[in-house]
């Protein structure tokens, strides 16, 4: 007998149109409600551990390519000065709900061993600048992006003003010339070496477009880094002055769970109530007038409401993830990796990329009809055709089919979110 609490959800999924499973929801609510006592748990079958709420959305069934791709984004051990633990994050890390993920997010604790604060420092410059030149370009990868360092002054790049301690993002050639060339406000040359900003690593990020030629996808791979310095009496410093917390990321490798134990208890104690509390400022962000992204909205409340106790409306967010329009959302960010991967000087394989682009096509066809269907379709077929021309691919007609498929995308999470009253109340509390 469904109990009287889950009718009610229940009854607003069929109004939206949803067809949520009663034994489903059923068994994911015991779940989450009795998944025991201790905060972390490890299945000893794979090795892979994580909070135990987090664990319950992660499926291992890609596990063996997650590992793949995570062996190229990873930042390496160095015995006595390096030792890392590499999770999954994000979409990636709750394959078991979200049937069309996005990015491949991961996160990596990475703590220095080392005698002073600048000692440290300056071996995560070394080991951060050393990964980029090993993974520039290749069959299977490309280098996008690396955050590193804070602007120790205010600067001009490329038309626009970047305010000093605010994160620098870095090109691969400016990683490999270790140097931005920008300009004061006046115009006078700045130069801001890789070296020179080290002293205060900030946000630490490294993002590449990987590919997997068996099966013709390519997807943007991102590793976030958590980055420690451990001093020869054992305290430990976040170099970026904030330890993460660790309620969404599920860990790839048992070996790591001696460096997790050692940073975990240095978490505070206010952790849960911070992580939340910044994730509905997130919601916050994303439900404005200005720049609405309902995708990402719902994604952060389903976190919120798992880890809060809240698992009614968190079972109803659930089965948005897995509803056929929500590949749109995984499309909104695929359309600008395949124009990465198929970008001047790319080493990935084409056939990749347009194997990849046609697949999105596809879905749009299984998904759409109509006037819809074939404006989008057309915009894709022009990103597919841009992929083998001698100009690339068009940054105006990538820029088109996002923001068709973001309003698409806004349209069906604002529908149904609204159809069950809590969720209804909670945006209209949190936008304010």
């Amino acid at each position: 007998m469904t109990n009287p609490e889950l009718q009610r959800i229940l009854d607003s999924a069929s109004r939206a149109g949803l067809e949520l499973d009663p034994a489903g929801a059923e068994k994911w609510l015991q779940a989450v409600d009795a998944a025991g006592k201790e905060e972390i748990t490890l299945d000893h079958r794979t090795g892979v551990f994580g909070h135990r709420v987090a664990m319950l959305d992660f499926s291992t069934e890609d596990l063996a390519h997650f590992r793949t791709v995570g062996a190229l984004v990873e930042i390496p051990d160095e015995p006595g000065v390096v030792e890392t633990a590499l999770s999954l994050s994000g979409s990636a890390a709750q394959s078991k709900i979200q049937t069309y993920p996005g990015d491949c997010d991961f996160f990596e604790r990475v703590n220095v061993i080392a005698p002073t604060r600048e000692a440290a420092c300056a071996i995560i410059a070394r080991v951060l600048r050393s990964k980029v030149m090993a993974t520039l370009d290749g069959p299977t990868f490309r280098f996008i992006e690396a955050k590193f360092g804070e602007y120790p002054s205010d600067v001009v790049r490329d038309g626009n003003t970047l305010r000093a301690g605010s994160p620098i993002a870095w090109k691969a050639d400016e990683v490999v010339a270790g140097r931005i060339e920008a300009s004061t406000a006046t115009g006078e040359p700045v130069v801001v070496t890789w070296d020179g900003v080290a002293h205060s690593p900030g946000w630490c990020k490294l993002d590449w477009v990987v590919a997997d030629p068996v099966r013709k996808e390519v997807a943007n791979a991102s590793n976030m880094l958590d980055v420690t310095w451990e001093a020869p009496d054992g305290s430990i410093t976040p170099l970026d002055g904030f330890l993460d917390p660790y309620f969404q990321e599920v860990y790839l490798d048992a070996t790591s769970v001696p460096l997790f134990s050692k940073l975990a208890q240095h978490v505070s104690s206010d952790a849960l109530d911070d992580y939340v509390g910044q994730l509905e400022k997130e919601v916050k962000k994303y439900l404005s007038h200005d720049h609405p992204n309902y995708g990402k909205a719902a994604k952060r409340m389903y976190n919120i409401f798992r880890l809060d106790g809240r698992y009614l409306e968190a079972a109803f967010l659930r089965e948005l993830f897995d509803e056929p329009a929500t590949v749109l959302y995984q499309l909104y960010a695929l359309v600008r990796t395949i124009e990465e991967a198929s970008g001047p000087g790319s080493e990935v394989e084409v056939a990749t990329v347009i194997g990849q682009a046609d697949q999105a096509i596809l879905e749009v066809v299984h998904t759409l009809e109509g006037v819809e269907e074939e404006e989008l379709v057309a915009q894709l077929l022009e990103v597919r055709d841009g992929i083998t021309a001698a100009e690339g691919v068009n940054d105006a007609v990538v820029e088109q089919a996002r923001d068709r498929l973001l309003n698409l995308v806004n349209n069906f999470f604002f529908d149904k979110m609204n159809a069950l009253p809590e969720l209804r109340s909670y945006m209209e509390s949190v936008a304010g």
